[in-house]
């Protein structure tokens, strides 16, 4: 997609598990070496939607995350392509052990997809929030980590981490989010690259999720008050696009990294690294911090724990203030 200053209009497209599913069943369709292994959460997953169209490849193991995780790297390990999939905290917190072992360990083929990502799932509170998924996969030797952004980026996505050899996770959410890319024609997406969304010479963001919504609204709030703001999305937290990062340091000489995420292990940290290796430059973040949240509607959770637009525009004001400084 090619930046543009237009302003972002916020539109409300479908949750990105919904894309999720839609996109499996229809690759699903062309491609029968797919098999998908669920944990009893199908109508939560949307892998159900493969499961109706495909029921010989699909595999209700119950709740069982650590068994289903081994059942999916024994369907790789035999020339399939398995997709395992569970609320992100379920699959990444609980079956840890057999996704380091009997998936990263023999760099076996598994598509690992986490739904219900963030405290954007509001009432099901804490226990069930992902908080820290993205930091665990990216500790994962071989992983790939994917966090796309709209529904349209998230079918590329799934496209992408269906024909991709290796292991990979997949974080898509409950909630629907806004419209990134109005068509696919818009999103050419790779794994391992950034899309630039809008340019600026004063800061950049890098934002993942349902924070380039934010970042891009972020953006024109900035513009309004005169600082020009780079957005990027950086849906590939790993492999990261280092090649964006030091163009973004070089050229914009201040960071700030959006994430639905805990401060560490995440795209900050993966960002701060690159950063400090090539270029450095000022950072500021907005993200969780190091907390848990609670239960309540998605808006207030947001708000609350400082995942919003005008969090970005502050973070963003903090951090030409530092570049300013020297």
């Amino acid at each position: 997609m090619v930046a543009t200053t237009e302003r972002f209009e916020l539109q409300m497209g479908k949750a990105t598990r919904d894309a999720f599913g839609e996109a499996l069943r229809e690759i699903g369709k062309t491609n029968d070496k797919i098999v998908v292994v669920d944990g009893d959460v199908s109508n939560s997953t949307r892998t159900e939607w493969f499961g109706q169209d495909h029921p010989d490849r699909f595999f209700n193991l119950g709740i069982a995350e650590s068994n289903m995780v081994g059942v999916g790297a024994g369907l790789a390990a035999c020339g399939k392509i398995p997709v395992v999939a569970s609320f992100a905290c379920f699959l990444l917190c609980n079956a840890y052990d057999q996704l380091r072992m009997a998936v990263a360990f023999p760099k076996l083929n598994v598509k690992v997809v986490g739904s219900h990502a963030g405290i954007s799932i509001g009432e099901d509170g804490p226990s069930q929030m992902a908080i820290e998924d993205v930091a665990l996969a990216c500790a994962l030797p071989g992983f790939a980590v994917l966090v796309p952004a709209d529904e349209v980026a998230t079918r590329a996505a799934v496209q992408a981490m269906i024909e991709h050899d290796g292991p990979t996770y997949l974080r898509v959410g409950r909630p629907k989010v806004p419209v990134i890319y109005p068509t696919a024609a818009d999103l050419q997406f790779t794994i391992g690259q950034a899309v630039q969304l809008r340019d600026g010479a004063d800061l950049t963001i890098v934002a993942n999720g349902l924070m380039v919504g934010a970042a891009l609204q972020a953006h024109d709030s900035l513009a309004e008050m005169g600082i020009q703001a780079r957005v990027l999305d950086m849906a590939t937290v790993k492999p990261l696009d280092e090649v964006a990062i030091e163009a973004a340091s070089r050229e914009t000489g201040a960071i700030v990294v959006a994430e639905e995420h805990l401060a560490h292990g995440g795209l900050g940290s993966a960002v701060a690294m690159a950063a400090a290796g090539i270029h450095p430059c000022p950072i500021t973040y907005v993200n969780l911090g190091d907390r848990f949240a609670e239960s309540g509607s998605e808006r207030e959770l947001l708000e609350k724990y400082g995942l919003t637009s005008a969090d970005i525009v502050r973070a963003a004001e903090q951090a030409v203030a530092m570049k300013r400084q020297g």
